[in-house]
């Protein structure tokens, strides 16, 4: 017993330290790829969706605060691939690890479910995960780099816009993915109409919105329909689905100028992509998790109705004529 105690003890260190090295991949994976679409705001490069925020929350929450070291290890590599490591550097992947692990706390203090099936967990992720956790990681870049003079005080404010927003673009649009991959079940019984029209919605989105990030004309209220379709009919699932595909044609467009993107300045062209995405993922987000809790309570009264009926049923009493009882008044 005691080898099996002791063996067990070392089982629990080296999957965590796996754990930690995998997410340490993910995230400087991720990174390298939001790397690819960085555009340059007041003198700051900053990139309009930052995927490794959405990955350290879904890891937090899945695994635990215990793999917060490989967050920092992944913040730290992607650091170095750009440029010498210094204090600056340090402080940077400090905000970075910070923010989604106060996100994941504020998560925890209000009863957050990873399932997403109630209208209290997506308000929750949407304020407290994205909109509140990453201001950490935005002020201390943003005020690291005003410090140490890359950043003068009049474009503050804007490059710490860009910041928050793009950290918490990647919380709205790859943490609930991630986290619908890890929750969701695939039906036992393949339903043909229900995959043909899953299949039609999403490449209707993503037709509307390749056309609309390449018109002139300012359309991109047009994607909106799609999106509510898709979060009504596939609830959370068609919800982070439609926001991945209008998130990822829109910032294309805006990095490279295409359609309503190919005129307004930097910031402007910031501001609309994140006012975009922020709306997109907030109604459908909400919106699907209306949908679940509402569907989830039905399920539960359809449960309630049938042990009640049943519970009647064993205690009605029996029909006298099936237990051979007493004949009607009048035979003989």
């Amino acid at each position: 017993m005691a080898a099996v105690l002791r063996y067990q003890g070392l089982r629990r260190p080296i999957k965590t330290g796996l754990l930690i090295l995998a997410v340490a991949a993910a995230y400087f994976a991720a990174g390298r790829l939001g790397l690819q679409r960085q555009v340059v705001v007041g003198g700051a490069k900053v990139t309009p969706l930052w995927p490794p925020t959405g990955i350290a929350l879904a890891s937090l929450l899945t695994m635990g605060l215990r793999i917060w070291p490989g967050i920092a290890i992944g913040e730290f590599l992607v650091v170095i691939s750009i440029g010498p490591f210094s204090g600056a550097s340090a402080a940077i992947v400090a905000g970075s690890t910070l923010a989604p692990l106060c996100a994941c706390l504020m998560l925890r203090r209000v009863g957050f479910r990873i399932t997403l099936d109630r209208l209290r967990d997506g308000v929750a992720l949407v304020f407290l995960g994205a909109f509140g956790g990453m201001l950490i990681s935005a002020t201390v870049g943003s005020i690291t780099l005003l410090v140490t003079g890359s950043l003068r005080w009049g474009e503050f404010w804007t490059v710490w816009t860009a910041w928050w927003t793009g950290d918490a673009m990647g919380v709205l649009v790859i943490a609930p993915l991630l986290l619908v991959g890890l929750t969701v079940r695939l039906p036992e019984e393949i339903n043909w109409y229900q995959w043909g029209e899953a299949a039609l919605v999403l490449a209707g989105t993503g037709i509307v919105t390749a056309l609309v990030t390449h018109s002139s004309l300012t359309l991109l209220f047009l994607v909106f329909p799609f999106l509510i379709w898709s979060a009504l009919r596939f609830q959370l699932v068609g919800a982070v689905l439609g926001v991945l595909i209008v998130s990822m044609f829109t910032i294309g467009a805006a990095i490279y100028r295409t359609g309503p993107f190919a005129t307004p300045t930097t910031v402007e062209i910031m501001i609309t992509l994140q006012l975009l995405n922020g709306s997109a993922a907030l109604t459908t987000l909400l919106l699907a998790a209306v949908i679940t809790e509402r569907r989830s309570t039905y399920q539960k009264i359809a449960q309630a109705c049938q042990a009640l009926s049943e519970l009647v049923a064993r205690l009605a009493p029996a029909d006298p004529a099936e237990n051979g009882g007493h004949p009607e008044e009048g035979e003989s």
